[in-house]
This record gives C-alpha cells, sequence and structure tokens, in this order.
C-alpha cells in the first residue's frame, strides 16, 4: 500500500474541509502525512479550521479506510492519480485557487504539453454547430498536429469535438463529472474507450461517487482550467457552455464564441459572450491562431507551400520563387530580371493576388501573402 498517496486521496474526503483548506492545511503542516498527526490545538491555529471541523480530521479512520479502497480500485483498473503538488499534475489547472486536491486519468497523455483547447456548447446542437465544430477541429489538426481537445462527454457540441479530434489523430480529454468507474451517458462509451487510447479520461471524482448535477458544474471549472482557452460552439443564455466560458475568464484564459444565427435560442448564449465583449469572435482556426498567436508547424508550412507549388502556372512559378527568395522586390526589377513585358507581368501578378499567392505593397512592391 502507498501510504503517501492514502494520505493524499483522504484529505480529500474530509467533509467540510475542500480544496482551499486542504491546501492550508499542507502548507502549514509541512507535509501531507503531517496533516493526520496534528493535535486540536495545532489545527484550531489555521485560518479556516474551527472546532467542528478540527475534530472531524482528527477523527479521520473513516476517510483513510476509504482511501485505501480506492488506492485497490485505481490499482486494478490502471488508473493514473494526480496530488497536485505532483510535478505531472496539470499546470495550467494547478494556477487556478480552487483546482482540484486530486485528479484521476484513465489513459495515456502528457497534461502540460502546449496548446490545449477546449471546446465547449450545448447538448442540443445544430447541424450548423456540429459541422463547424468539426471543420474547425480538422483545420486545427492541419495547422497544429500537436494540439490537444479539452471537453466534457456530453451529448451535442462535446461529443462532437471529441469524434473530430479522434478523426483527425488528434489528443483529447474527456473531464468527467463522475469517477472512472463509469461513463455517461453510457451511449458514449465506446467513444469513451478510444479516449482512453488517443487521450484521458480525467476526473476529481472517486470510484462509485454519486451522479449529482452539481458534479457537472464543478468539472466545468476542470474544462476551463486545464486548457489556453475556451472556445463556445453553441448555447443558449443559460447553457453550461457560457459558466464554462465565465470561469475561464475568471482565471484570466482567453475565451472565443463563433457567432450564430441571430434569433435562434442556441446561438443566444455565444451572441451574448461576443456582444458583451466577453468573448472574442472567431469563425475558423485561422481566428484562433492569431487569437492565441499560435504560429503554424513547420510540417503544415511545409504542406501549404507543396499545395501552392501544385496551383501555380508555369507563368506562374518563376514570378513566385523570384518573389520567395527576393522579398520586397518591385514590379520594375521583376519585369527586368523576368525580360518580360511590364503589361504582361502585371496581368499575371493581379491574378496571383487574387489567387492568394502574393500581396502587393505600397510602390509597387510584391512579397508573398
Amino acid at each position: 500500500m502507498n501510504e503517501l498517496l492514502k494520505y493524499k486521496i483522504a484529505i480529500d474526503l474530509i467533509p467540510g474541509v475542500g480544496s482551499i483548506n486542504a491546501k492550508k492545511l499542507i502548507a502549514y503542516a509541512g507535509s501531507i502525512d503531517t496533516v493526520f498527526s496534528l493535535k486540536k490545538a495545532q489545527l484550531l491555529k489555521i485560518p479556516g479550521i474551527g472546532e467542528s471541523l478540527a475534530n472531524t480530521i482528527i477523527n479521520n479512520k473513516p476517510v483513510i479506510k476509504r482511501a485505501e479502497e480506492e488506492i485497490q480500485f485505481l490499482e486494478k483498473f490502471n488508473i493514473q492519480p494526480y496530488f497536485y503538488l505532483d510535478k505531472d499534475y496539470p499546470e495550467r489547472l494547478k494556477n487556478c485557487i480552487d483546482s482540484p486536491i486530486m485528479l484521476y486519468s484513465l489513459g495515456n497523455i502528457d497534461f502540460n504539453t502546449s496548446k490545449f483547447i477546449s471546446i465547449v456548447g450545448t447538448r442540443k446542437a445544430t447541424d450548423y454547430g456540429k459541422q463547424i465544430c468539426k471543420n474547425i477541429i480538422s483545420e486545427l489538426a492541419k495547422s497544429f498536429p500537436d494540439i490537444v481537445i479539452v471537453s466534457g462527454l456530453a451529448y451535442g457540441i462535446d461529443i462532437t469535438a471529441h469524434k473530430a479530434a479522434l478523426e483527425n489523430n488528434l489528443k483529447t480529454i474527456a473531464v468527467l463529472g463522475h469517477g472512472l468507474d463509469t461513463v455517461y451517458p453510457q451511449s458514449h462509451k465506446k467513444y469513451a474507450i478510444s479516449i482512453t487510447k488517443q487521450g484521458a479520461l480525467l476526473s476529481e471524482f472517486m470510484s462509485n461517487s454519486k451522479l449529482d448535477p452539481s458534479n457537472f458544474v464543478r468539472r466545468n471549472r476542470i474544462v476551463a482550467g486545464i486548457s489556453d482557452a475556451t472556445l463556445v460552439i453553441e448555447s443558449d443564455i443559460k447553457g453550461g457552455a457560457l459558466i464554462t466560458a465565465e470561469i475561464a475568464g475568471s482565471y484570466d484564459r482567453d475565451v472565443m464564441a463563433v457567432p450564430g444565427k441571430v434569433g435562434e435560442t442556441y446561438s443566444r448564449g455565444s451572441n451574448f459572450l461576443i456582444k458583451s465583449l466577453r468573448a472574442l469572435l472567431v469563425e475558423n482556426a485561422d481566428d484562433i491562431a492569431n487569437v492565441m498567436n499560435w504560429k503554424k508547424s513547420s510540417q503544415s508550412k511545409s504542406e501549404e507551400q507543396k499545395q501552392l507549388f501544385v496551383n501555380l502556372t508555369p507563368e506562374e512559378q518563376p514570378i513566385f520563387d523570384l518573389i520567395r527568395n527576393n522579398p520586397n522586390t518591385n514590379i520594375d526589377d521583376l519585369a527586368y530580371t523576368l525580360q518580360l513585358p511590364i503589361h504582361k507581368l502585371s496581368s499575371i501578378l493581379l491574378n496571383m493576388e487574387f489567387s492568394g499567392y502574393v500581396k502587393c505593397l505600397p510602390g509597387k512592391v510584391y512579397i508573398l501573402n
């Protein structure tokens, strides 16, 4: 039996303590195991610990026993526990004041790599919302193959995001509002299994936890806190996605939203976020990359360049190559080097500009677009 893990789990089980007071207790005691040997007088010196709570902490045998049972469950199903002071605990989440003391993960993922984005929305997603979600994730996969998609495994936008991530060979994390001994909704079990092979199921709840609606509100803070940004795709004005967006904003994370059709029930929340300046309007993956200041991978740039080369005409190719190797070249120098009449070169350049290959700057200077 891992004695240290037993105490890590047990402190999270003490009724009335909560994550903020638990962190105070550990800081005061100096170590997690010392918390359980503190005398009542010592406990009462800690801010936020009254007599009733001190008595509960001292009478800790029931929580110790429950922690031992949970360790057996973790070992049986190869579930990885994360204590908030562990180096592998999600760093982004650790920086949130109300981050969970314990997390439990089933799968294989590094929670501290770059580019995590949470995608949330209504359970009653429209075909429009689902398609937008798929398109954005497909575009993100091409530009950022290392990006991790986070959501909550619920109906609608959540499961659409997970499925799109899996289909595009991206890692994805499903944050659950219950223990890892079950999957809710049951109809998503097959996707949950796939997620464990291409990401992880993540929860702060232990096995045999009661399936309570309040758990899903608590779950939302993990969805918001574990990522660099939260994207809302369709939500009613009082949807759970808006709660996640609000929490993300309180954590000083970027919040984005896809605009919806005026007057539609499940567009009201997204449009409200944009209208009230609580979220930035985005329509595609490029908008998200610009908001986050993410640079495309060299692999995706190479693919883009290959595509350009395929589409260039024999007349355009030498012009493209010359501008690529000599950016900020004016049209006169281009004409001289290529031995082309100005009127013919101007016509080709205009077509290239319309096609998005080059950009004309003041003074008839050209660069690649």
